[in-house]
């Protein structure tokens, strides 16, 4: 982290109430774009266990978590990916799919955009630009025309379709070390170019910012931006950001169960431990001390502990989530 004598350190931030779950299932993916933060693509190996994936539905049960929100790498992937849903949608709890929009046509998926539409689950598609050669420069050859035809398939199922239900909402990124532009104007821009070009419709669009993380990172510093980039998120910092970001209402989940504060924690291995969440153990026998602030908080002890409270774990990379007019996985935050 940069040094505070230069820069000030990060806010303090504390937990609210825990409304979603996030769950990472694992790198596999069958893209590998320049601006992800989690370094995924085809030759990624790391996945959840079933006895982990079992987990989930007993937590958001036990926590009464209205939400689960499920990513990767491209989470669809995974084998045990339906039944997780399934079992979420059991028992009441809304689902999420971060949806690269290209696996809907991938071979073995055919079914797939129908399986989300049975279970009513949202669809947060990744759609970085309305423009087939930025998409392209970003996520690769064809990627556009493959995007757009899974669009396709979700609007004739109703997806975007306005009374159906069956939420879609298009994630935009920047190009380069860039904040967004403001995301109302954008949507308008993706609105109109999108059903002028491709007969398209969609219910939102989330404008995020990069986070100078892992291979967005490399891409940073490869070609000199890194400390730039960094001080242009410090610079436009907004403090009314920080009652809205996602760290208050969301926990992490790796795909080996850890928890973190949010996906970009869980990116630089900055986990929570098991001893911030329970905090009623602030009073720890001297010898065992150490041992348990080191301790990692796994899935399974948010079955008896509250995360309400904590202290979240902030770093350099936060300031991404602040800049300009917020960036959270729901979009910007004002």
């Amino acid at each position: 982290m940069t040094s505070t004598l230069a820069h000030p350190a990060f806010p303090a931030i504390r937990r609210g109430s825990l409304s979603t779950l996030q769950v990472n299932l694992g790198y596999r993916c069958n893209q590998s774009c320049s601006h992800c933060h989690v370094g995924a693509g085809p030759s990624r190996l790391e996945m959840m266990e079933s006895s982990t994936l079992e987990l989930i539905p007993r937590v958001l049960a036990a926590r009464a978590i209205g939400c689960l929100d499920i990513t990767g790498g491209a989470p669809e992937l995974h084998p045990g990916f339906r039944e997780l849903v399934r079992a979420a949608r059991r028992i009441g709890a809304a689902v999420i799919d971060r949806c690269n929009l290209t696996i809907l046509n991938e071979p073995g998926q055919d079914d797939l955009a129908s399986f989300l539409a049975r279970e009513q689950v949202k669809v947060v598609a990744s759609l970085p630009c309305y423009l087939e050669d930025n998409v392209d420069r970003q996520r690769g050859d064809g990627v556009f025309q493959r995007s757009i035809e899974g669009l396709r398939q979700l609007n004739a199922l109703g997806y975007g379709q306005q009374g159906s239900g069956l939420e879609l909402a298009l994630v935009y990124n920047p190009q380069g070390a860039v904040l967004p532009p403001p995301q109302a104007s954008l949507e308008a821009d993706y609105r109109r170019v999108l059903s002028r070009d491709h007969g398209v419709v969609f219910n939102a669009l989330y404008a995020l910012a990069n986070m100078p993380i892992r291979r967005f990172e490399a891409v940073l510093r490869a070609s000199g931006e890194l400390e730039s980039y960094r001080e242009l998120l410090r610079r436009h910092h907004q403090p009314a950001n920080l009652e809205a970001v996602m760290c208050r209402q969301l926990i992490s989940v790796d795909w080996q169960g850890r928890l973190h504060d949010c996906d970009f924690n869980q990116m630089l291995d900055l986990g929570l431990s098991r001893q911030v969440l329970d905090r009623a153990s602030a009073v720890i026998d001297g010898a065992n001390r150490d041992a348990a602030i080191e301790e990692p908080a796994h899935l399974r002890d948010l079955l008896t502990l509250d995360p309400a409270g904590a202290a979240v774990r902030v770093a350099e990379h936060c300031w991404g989530c602040t800049a300009g007019g917020g960036s959270s996985c729901g979009g910007a935050l004002s």
